[in-house]
């Protein structure tokens, strides 16, 4: 049998769940109301943040996010090594993404990097919590305060991640989540945006707008329209869900770092992620010289692998004279092994030996 790179950890509760929204004959609203309200409202307490908001997937979250700061012309920095909605958001709103290293040990993007990168012309940080590690947010604040920046965090790898005693999602203007079914708090799709501000009432207001096609100022069957805005709000189904899920997630944290902490002190490779009781591990990576080779051998063993990610800046529409060799050094290595809460311990130590005997 397949060892999964990535499954889901559904039980009789989410079934129950579904069962409840599809007879009630609820499944979907723009105004986010019945379980979306009580996942945006649970999910804040469960970050510590001053406002969430629920939509339809993690892209949707960063093309919301982003639309809240005015980048048309205006150079956005972010990690080439993400999942490509990451740049899209920042072309979807007029940007112009300028692309930096990420650091070779955890793969988040490099402050070094960002400071040698940052000019007049850059309005907005986009770091990724890659594989849900947290990246150096203190550093980047640092830079960003001073050169009138702002900063907003790609945490799609990242629910349960956390800085120092507090969640990710608490500490920036805007955080972006992801709850696509191979996430560690999964649903059939959906994702969320965190706002922490003073004026987050505002916000909260205006993304309530954007996700349900701009529509504003409902009461009963009278709406106005005010701005432009897309059919981004999240199911009835998906939050069910995700309720339950949310119930679980610091449970199922602890086994992935508990899968991680094994991989990282028995696999035989000096090039790994490393282990950080603050990172959820939605990833596990590692690095092999060849890579092809190594792949077809944990096929041939059944276990299932991944790369995460070919580099941004190397695809057609972000094409441009840019040499970022780490990044590039890590994408034609890097190797995603499976890591997730239904992984059993033979299943665990096979991964294991595999890997140690075909390197």
């Amino acid at each position: 049998m397949k060892i999964k790179l990535f499954d889901p950890h559904v039980g009789i509760d989410e079934q129950q769940a579904i069962k409840r929204t599809l007879m009630s004959g609820f499944w979907a609203s723009g105004q986010g109301s019945g379980n979306v309200s009580k996942f945006e409202k649970k999910f804040k307490r469960f970050i510590n943040s001053d406002t969430c908001v629920a939509v339809n997937s993690g892209t949707a979250a960063l093309n919301l996010a982003v639309s809240l700061i005015p980048i048309k012309g205006k150079e956005v920095i972010l990690p080439s090594l993400s999942f490509v909605s990451t740049a899209n958001s920042v072309l979807i709103n007029g940007g112009i993404p300028k692309f930096v290293e990420v650091e070779p040990d955890t793969l988040c993007i490099d402050p070094i990097s960002i400071k040698n990168s940052i000019t007049k012309k850059t309005k907005l940080i986009l770091p990724v919590h890659f594989g849900g590690f947290p990246c150096k947010l203190d550093e980047i604040k640092k830079i960003a305060d001073k050169n009138g920046c702002h900063i907003i965090e790609d945490a799609a790898h990242a629910v349960g991640s956390k800085f120092s005693t507090q969640k990710i999602g608490k500490h920036s203007f805007a955080t972006c989540f992801s709850f696509h079914p191979v996430k560690n708090l999964a649903m059939p799709a959906g994702g969320l945006i965190s706002i922490n501000h003073p004026n987050h009432q505002k916000f909260e207001k205006k993304l309530k707008s954007l996700r349900w096609c701009g529509i504003s100022n409902r009461k009963l069957t009278s709406y106005d329209v005010t701005e432009l805005g897309n059919n981004y709000y999240m199911n009835e189904f998906s939050a069910a869900i995700g309720l339950v899920q949310l119930k679980k997630i610091n449970k199922l944290t602890k086994i992935r770092q508990k899968i991680a902490k094994k991989y990282f002190n028995e696999i035989d490779i000096e090039d790994k992620m490393p282990f950080d009781r603050r990172c959820s591990y939605h990833l596990y990576w590692i690095c092999i010289k060849n890579r092809n080779k190594f792949r077809k051998l944990l096929k041939e063993k059944n276990i299932e692998t991944g790369t995460h990610y070919k580099p941004i800046h190397t695809f057609t529409l972000y094409k441009k004279n840019l040499s970022l060799p780490i990044t590039e050094k890590i994408s034609n290595e890097i190797v995603t092994i499976p890591i997730h809460p239904n992984l059993k311990s033979h299943e665990i130590d096979k991964i294991i030996s595999t890997i140690n005997k075909s390197i």
